[in-house]
């Protein structure tokens, strides 16, 4: 009788382990599946950058560094121009050949691109950030805040 009375027990505890745990697993591939955030990828782009505040607008030239910095450019310098007047930005190539120049012109908006050879130069290009630097950086918000 014992026999039979545990093979009973036996029986009734596989069953009552298993379809739970079978089931589990049945309904565990119905859940719903969230996708993976997009990360974007930055890529590094060779060559140095230096940014040069041209427009007179207080911290033009770190807010510029860090968008480049933050679409892959190497900025290894910013300053104040002496000229605090220009109205758009501009790229000087001191190194006409550099395989970044049309990246960087792309990342920036603009076709104000001058190429002045000096073999003495340190960077690759300068960028002279002008009153519309803040539309270049953050699109949206430049074009809501025209009082600048």
């Amino acid at each position: 009788m014992y026999h039979k009375f545990s093979k009973a027990v036996r029986h009734v505890f596989a069953a009552g382990v298993t379809l739970p745990v079978l089931s589990a697993f049945l309904f565990a591939g119905c859940e719903e599946q969230k996708q993976a955030p997009v990360v974007r990828e930055v890529r590094r782009i060779k060559g140095e950058v230096e940014v040069l505040n041209s427009c007179s607008m207080k911290g033009a030239a770190v807010k510029m560094r860090s968008y480049l910095r933050e679409n892959g450019f190497d900025v290894v310098h910013i300053d104040n121009e002496r000229l605090q007047n220009y109205d758009e930005t501009i790229i000087v190539l001191r190194n006409p050949e550099w395989e970044g120049a049309q990246v960087l012109a792309a990342t920036l908006k603009t076709k104000n691109v001058l190429v002045l050879l000096n073999k003495n130069a340190t960077v690759d290009a300068v960028v002279h950030t002008g009153r519309d630097f803040q539309q270049i950086i953050e699109p949206d918000q430049g074009e809501n805040n025209d009082s600048n």
